[in-house]
């Protein structure tokens, strides 16, 4: 589908591109409620009242998040994090968190200073699904409309199959953030608490540069991972590229703390 096409990455695990295919900051150690996240900032960054994702200018700090760039990404044990590289241009393109068998995809976007686009971005995703195959539907959420979606893919036996990918979206100030829930998240509703939350508590900032609506914001390597202040570091596999195909994404289930790997 053309939507993002010209700034996405070409990262094949994500059906957004394809077809269009996050747990609070944790208090005390333990991942936060979706309802409780999306009302109050992470630990550690003071607010102001209202209803996350927030803009850089609603927070007073950045509290236990990692640094990448135009995305403030909270973390907590357990979670993994997963650059997406575009091989072209070798830009980050967007940022996966994986957590317990599923999976968060986000990505921030330019849009018009008096208006979102998410109503708009929301019927192009699903007239592409629709158009491949797959089904949509479009339902009130937990950060307002979102897309529940079963796309078409292709199973480990080379057989048809389909995934299914909840689609959410927020228009903030001059900004529009996307976050795609895959795997047990994008079917159980316990198991996308965290991942929620995780969304919920992530702070876009937006640089002041004119952009066009749609335009990617830049993302970085991680500058900070964890509460402490540790440098990120990224893995010895952060030099390779992943062989995830569009119908075989990996989000495998984590026993570590936050680490960042690259993906291309």
């Amino acid at each position: 589908m053309g939507l993002f096409r010209r700034n996405a990455s070409k990262k094949a695990s994500d059906p957004a591109d394809d077809a269009a295919t996050g747990a609070a900051a944790p208090a005390e150690g333990e991942p936060a409620g979706a309802d409780d996240a999306a009302q109050d900032a992470a630990p550690g960054a003071e607010a102001k009242p209202g209803r996350g994702p927030f803009d850089a200018d609603q927070v007073t700090s950045m509290g236990p998040r990692v640094d990448l760039g135009a995305i403030w990404l909270p973390v907590l044990p357990g979670l993994e994090l997963r650059m997406e590289i575009d091989k072209k241009t070798q830009k980050v393109t967007g940022v996966s968190a994986t957590l317990g068998g599923s999976g968060l995809q986000v990505q921030a976007f330019a849009a018009p200073r008096t208006e979102g686009i998410w109503d708009e971005v929301r019927t192009e995703i699903a007239g592409s699904i629709t158009r491949q195959g797959g089904t949509v539907d479009d339902v009130p959420g937990t950060f307002g409309r979102e897309l529940i979606a079963r796309v078409p893919a292709t199973g480990q036996d080379g057989k048809p199959a389909v995934r299914p990918a909840r689609f959410v979206g927020v228009d903030g100030p001059r900004w529009f953030l996307r976050g795609v829930l895959s795997g047990r998240a994008a079917v159980d509703a316990e198991a996308a608490k965290p991942l929620e939350s995780v969304f919920a508590n992530v702070v876009v900032v937006r640089d002041g540069n004119p952009r066009p609506p749609r335009d990617l914001l830049t993302l970085t390597m991680p500058q900070k991972s964890r509460p402490g202040g540790k440098a990120a570091e990224a893995t010895d596999e952060a030099a390779a590229p992943t062989d995830a195909t569009p119908d075989t994404p990996s989000f495998d289930p984590l026993t570590r703390g936050p680490e960042i790997t690259e993906t291309r």
